[in-house]
């Protein structure tokens, strides 16, 4: 149950009301918010002096519910770049799974610059499989992607691996991305909850759709609006591919959130080859968003080789796109 406070109603008694009612209190710019389980229905008459507007949820995807906000929420990149709400945008970032040298990186900066691309991708903290595969430069590739944006005027993604780092993460970058396998760190969703950037939260791969939009209420809740959704793929039975990317979620999530959603077909295939008609379904869809790694020689990429396109391959791919977002009434950035 989500229960928005009167105006008169000061910080200290609506902290005193949600620890009353066991309730998340959440700090907007527009008033306090308290947020309960949703098997709370009602609350004691006694409190109908305090409340301004009240509504009854389902589950407990509330804060993200369409129920609760019909419009899709707009996230602020940067520089005027939006993504979500009525702009309409189909946002496509791009760059290397991991940031691997400045030589490396700035290629990847100049090709989004060559394409007018808005959005620079690298992974700097890097959680993998294997504990002998290659870890990230950390701090060392976050400056990096520091020195790109600032030479290049782009807007920065990188991932947040773990707890330890995430204050570098959140100082630093323009988008702070939760990986898959930290859909579940509530430390880092907790943080990202107190930070007022953009979050892209993707998926876990073994996580039910209701199990990854909670997780974005931990975000929600902590008083951060600025939450994206990423689909990137869930493990199934099939073996062919790296992972299954779930479309039919992505219409769920479409229908009944409120939040943006970018999907990554690079992770979900694992394999170049089928990266390029995966990215032109997901346009299809109307998201709000694709990722895509590229590389400029994957065949030597310190992780996701396999998946990773190179440039002339990514060159080719972007041309392709932006008919197929105008023809489904989208402005392709």
């Amino acid at each position: 149950m989500i229960l928005h406070l009167k105006a008169s109603v000061d910080a200290n008694r609506a902290s005193e009301i949600a620890a009353e009612l066991k309730a998340a209190h959440v700090i907007l710019p527009g008033g306090h918010v308290l947020v309960t389980s949703a098997k709370v229905k009602s609350v004691d008459s006694h409190y109908d002096q305090y409340i301004q507007e009240s509504f009854v949820m389902e589950s407990d995807i509330q804060l993200a519910s369409r129920k609760y906000l019909g419009e899709t929420r707009t996230i602020h990149l940067g520089d005027g770049l939006t993504l979500g709400g009525s702009s309409h945008n189909t946002v496509f970032m791009t760059g290397p799974c991991s940031v691997e040298s400045k030589e490396q990186i700035t290629q990847a900066a100049e090709l989004c610059v060559s394409l007018g691309v808005k959005v620079l991708r690298g992974g700097c903290y890097k959680p993998r499989t294997s504990p002998y595969t290659f870890q990230g430069l950390g701090l060392e590739g976050l400056m990096l992607l520091v020195e790109m944006r600032e030479k290049y005027g782009l807007k920065i993604i990188s991932e947040v691996r773990d707890f330890s780092h995430v204050d570098e993460v959140i100082e630093h970058v323009d988008v702070i991305q939760i990986g898959a396998k930290a859909m579940y760190d509530h430390g880092i969703l907790k943080a990202c909850g107190k930070a007022r950037k953009p979050v892209l939260l993707k998926r876990g791969f073994g996580s039910t759709l209701q199990e990854f939009v909670q997780a974005a209420e931990f975000i929600l809740s902590g008083g951060n609006e600025q939450v994206i959704l990423c689909e990137r793929g869930i493990r199934t039975f099939e073996t062919k591919t790296r992972f299954t990317l779930d479309l039919c979620g992505v219409a769920y999530l479409k229908e009944y959130t409120n939040l943006p959603i970018v999907l990554d077909p690079s992770h979900a295939m694992g394999y170049r080859y089928g990266v390029a008609d995966l990215s032109r379904a997901c346009t299809a869809m109307g998201v709000d968003g694709l990722l895509i790694e590229a590389h400029p020689n994957p065949n030597v990429a310190k992780s996701d080789a396999d998946q990773q396109l190179d440039f002339p391959a990514l060159r080719a791919l972007h041309a392709t796109l932006g008919p197929i977002a105008t023809a489904v009434g989208r402005n392709f950035v």
